[in-house]
């Protein structure tokens, strides 16, 4: 049983470094890091379609490769 949680999170744990690098940059970031951020202020949008897409499926990932840590430390200690 361990050793099955052990191999699922090793997948969370690839599948979430593919996400994250398939996530669109955001170029911004550059700017607003020069210009203290003012325009993060009042430039706010709401993600859409590919984004957003992204964003949700790493959530799940970062959510299942935490719960397969605490059901393997769970495993681990009894």
């Amino acid at each position: 049983m361990q050793g099955l949680f052990t191999n699922l999170l090793i997948i969370d744990s690839i599948l979430i470094v593919i996400a994250t690098l398939m996530q669109p940059s955001k170029q911004q970031d550059a700017l607003s890091a020069l210009s203290g951020g003012a325009t993060d202020l009042f430039g706010k949008q709401k993600s859409r379609g590919f984004e957003a897409f992204m964003e949700k499926v790493t959530v799940v990932l970062g959510v299942l490769f935490f719960a397969f840590s605490l059901v393997l430390v769970y495993l681990s200690s009894h």
